[in-house]
């Protein structure tokens, strides 16, 4: 007698690990910016996904195994929201960066870096908002030979010194105890949300003047136009009646 097909047992993945997302203004700042800013420049580039602070499961079944970076960036992935990211289902990330916390740094630097290397993660990035948990408060390492190379400070257009990211196609520096991503396409730096709202708004008030001067400029043109027609009016009788006298 043929044995009943049983279903396969279904797992429930927690989508949160119970951590705040980041332990100090210094750090949420700097995630967010970086999730932000990624996801904005990348935009209109198809099939690039940008996330922060989710669960990352690499063992099916495996509800214990998983990993939380602070920011990711995946190329050939759609970018529908997620609640968890799962390896076997998707691509590995190409570049991951964990921001440093007192609570967080010893991982960081040790156990979370060996891990992405296993996974073969091509970046690894470690920021140190504050300045006092790294020797270096910013460092970029590619995956070669699968372990993480440090990737080489390089000079940008305007002076600072930065750390190109081959991943990204962007430098990664320090602005005061801003973190930055620099586009040297365009040789700016990408916004933060704030300043992209405020350059959305200020340009959105020069359209505004612009069709203002653009419309009265026009109005003023037709007024002329009006009383250039008008005098060319008055003038026309006169002329026919003279030549009608010189008859």
């Amino acid at each position: 007698m043929p044995q009943p097909t049983l279903a396969p047992t279904r797992v429930d993945y927690p989508d949160s690990d119970g951590c705040p997302m980041a332990e100090g203004g210094f750090q949420f700042n700097s995630l967010t910016y970086a999730v932000m800013a990624l996801r904005a420049h990348f935009e209109h580039r198809e099939a690039v996904y940008v996330a922060g602070n989710m669960l990352t499961y690499d063992v099916e079944g495996d509800r214990q195994s998983s990993i939380s970076p602070d920011v990711f960036v995946v190329f050939g992935v759609p970018t529908h929201t997620r609640s968890s990211y799962f390896l076997w289902e998707e691509a590995v990330p190409d570049f991951v960066m964990e921001i440093a916390s007192a609570s967080t740094v010893a991982r960081d630097r040790v156990s979370k870096r060996d891990r992405y290397a296993g996974f073969g993660v091509k970046e690894y990035w470690q920021y140190d908002p504050l300045g006092t948990l790294l020797a270096l408060p910013l460092q970029g390492f590619v995956l070669a030979g699968g372990v993480y190379v440090a990737l080489p400070p390089s000079a940008l257009a305007d002076g600072a010194v930065g750390v190109y990211s081959p991943v990204l196609g962007l430098h990664v520096r320090m602005s005061g105890e801003m973190l930055r991503f620099h586009d040297p396409v365009t040789g700016r730096d990408l916004l933060t949300y704030q300043e992209t709202a405020h350059a959305r708004q200020d340009a959105e008030a020069r359209l505004r003047e612009e069709t203002r001067a653009r419309q009265a400029a026009e109005a003023r043109l037709a007024e002329l136009e009006a009383r250039l027609r008008a005098v060319q009016q008055r003038s026309s009788p006169s002329e026919s009646d003279d030549r009608g006298t010189r008859r």
